[in-house]
C-alpha cells in the first residue's frame, strides 16, 4: 500500500471537495491526511491517501476538475517513519498587528532557530489587521520563556502582538 500527496488548486466554486474525494473514494483510496482553505477566492487542498494506484490513476481520476481552471496533481510520498515527534512539545504561536512584509519569516525564524517545527499555520488579513495563528512543536529541551521573550522581542521590531502558550490536548 503507497501513500499519494494530492494537491488541488484554483478558482472557488462549489462541489471540489465532494467531487475531489468522491473520485479518490472510487479508487478505493483511503483519505489519512487533509488540508482545505480558501486564499483570496482561490481554493486550495492537499490530501494524504493510501491505497494501491498510481499517481497518474490518481490524477485521471480527478482529470474533470480542470476543467473549471483547477490544477491538480498526486505524487507518491514515502510513509511517515515517525522520527523527530518524539519528545517534541506542542504550541500554539498568535500574532496580530498592522501588517507588514516579514512578519512571518522573522517568526518562524526564531522558532527555528530554536529547533522548533511549524505544523500548521495560517494568516488572514483583514482591512490592516493582519493575524497569524500556528501550530509549532520545540523540542522538550527548549527553555518555552526563554522562546516566547524572543518572540516578542522580534514582534516588538515588527510592531504586533505575539503569544506563544502551550497546546490543549484533545482526549478522546
Amino acid at each position: 500500500m503507497s501513500l499519494i500527496a494530492v494537491t488541488v488548486i484554483g478558482p472557488d466554486r462549489p462541489g471540489i471537495i465532494a467531487e475531489a474525494t468522491g473520485g479518490l473514494a472510487a479508487l478505493g483510496l483511503n483519505l489519512e491526511d487533509s488540508t482545505m482553505t480558501l486564499l483570496r477566492g482561490h481554493f486550495a487542498m492537499m490530501l494524504i491517501c493510501s491505497g494501491d494506484r498510481a499517481p497518474a490513476e490518481v490524477e485521471q481520476a480527478l482529470a474533470s476538475l480542470t476543467a473549471d481552471g483547477l490544477q491538480v496533481s498526486a505524487r507518491e510520498v514515502p510513509p511517515d517513519d515517525g522520527v523527530g515527534e518524539s519528545g517534541r512539545v506542542p504550541y500554539v504561536l498568535t500574532v496580530h498587528g498592522g501588517d507588514r512584509p516579514g512578519i512571518v519569516s522573522a517568526l518562524t525564524r526564531v522558532v527555528a532557530d530554536a529547533g522548533g517545527n511549524i505544523t500548521d499555520l495560517a494568516t488572514r488579513l483583514t482591512d490592516e489587521l493582519y493575524v497569524l495563528i500556528a501550530e509549532v512543536d520545540l523540542p522538550a529541551a527548549a527553555d518555552e520563556d526563554d522562546v516566547a521573550a524572543r518572540l516578542r522581542s522580534v514582534a516588538r521590531d515588527l510592531g504586533v502582538d505575539v503569544m506563544l502558550r502551550p497546546q490543549e490536548t484533545d482526549i478522546l
